[in-house]
């Protein structure tokens, strides 16, 4: 078993110095947001404060964020607005599908706020954003990382028929902190979501996401771990949450793990039977995301 050494810094103090990357293409990043914002798109790279802007942006990656940018939701680990969100754009799938063209994309990852507020929480424009995609960029690979949409069955189905070639869904954490840091979330039906996704699309690709640093413990890092297996999830993402802001909306930074404790935590879920795994403390959940697909891919059809 990993022995967790305690990295837990005093406040205002800077991160562990496996956090330092070279500086980012400026005139790339100023490029992409001006695309962006003449299309009235936005990104959860900037909405969620992403430590890898500078490194995707500057490859010209990026993962689109659809909805709006104001959540229902106010989850304590996330920097995304919330509130009451805006009308939803009827023009956003096909904004995103010239973008996507424009940028000569492979593989493209859409993802959303939560939006309580509409019957099926989304789902029909996740599929109309797929669909437009289909239609100006058929090369390329989608991903779409989806809130909850409280495991509304017609809203699943709907997603399905879209046909992405992954579907991923954060479990976020380990079940003791869950409700903590996600109220209005539920730490088993987010499993049920992945394992219905699985069962009514048993060709799409499922994926998951949790953070350390909240105060988990190994056993139930190990936990989470099986239930995320125990769901037919195919890709894990594992990496290190960092306090967003300093609101009190948003929670501190319990520990740091190293690198080498991330390491572990990759072979350990290999070794469990995940078709992927990336790990680290700058891996986010839609980090590389076509290096996931293209190992299950290849596992699948070898």
């Amino acid at each position: 078993m990993v022995q967790i050494v305690d990295e837990k810094l005093p406040e205002n103090q800077p991160l562990p110095k496996w956090f330092r990357q070279e500086l980012p293409d400026m005139d790339r990043i100023r490029e992409m947001k001006k695309m962006f914002r003449s299309s009235g798109l936005h990104t959860v790279c900037e909405s969620a404060r992403c430590p890898n802007i500078g490194k995707c942006w500057g490859e010209g990656v990026a993962t689109f964020m659809i909805l709006g940018e104001i959540c229902t939701r106010a989850c304590r680990f996330c920097a995304v607005k919330a509130g009451r969100p805006m009308d939803v754009d009827p023009d956003e799938p096909r904004n995103v599908a010239q973008a996507v063209k424009d940028l000569n994309l492979r593989y493209v990852v859409i993802t959303s706020v939560a939006r309580d507020d509409i019957p099926d929480e989304g789902a029909e424009h996740f599929y109309q954003t797929i669909r437009q995609i289909r239609s100006l960029s058929p090369q390329t690979k989608i991903e779409v990382l989806i809130p909850d949409f409280s495991n509304k069955q017609p809203s699943i189905e709907r997603l399905i028929e879209a046909h992405p070639e992954v579907v991923s869904h954060n479990i976020e954490s380990v079940r003791r902190v869950s409700s903590r840091i996600r109220p209005q979330a539920q730490y088993d039906r987010s499993l049920d979501v992945l394992r219905n996704f699985k069962k009514f699309g048993p060709d799409i690709f499922t994926k998951s996401s949790f953070m350390l640093g909240l105060g988990e413990t190994h056993d139930e890092i190990e936990e989470v771990m099986r239930d995320l297996l125990n769901a037919d999830v195919d890709i894990l993402t594992i990496g290190q949450y960092l306090q967003p802001t300093q609101l009190k909306r948003h929670i501190p930074v319990e520990h740091f793990y190293t690198p080498q404790e991330f390491d572990f935590y990759k072979q350990l879920g290999l070794k469990m039977g995940f078709k992927h795994v990336m790990s680290g403390p700058l891996v986010r959940s839609s980090f590389i995301a076509e290096e996931g697909y293209k190992e299950c891919f290849g596992k699948v059809n070898a």
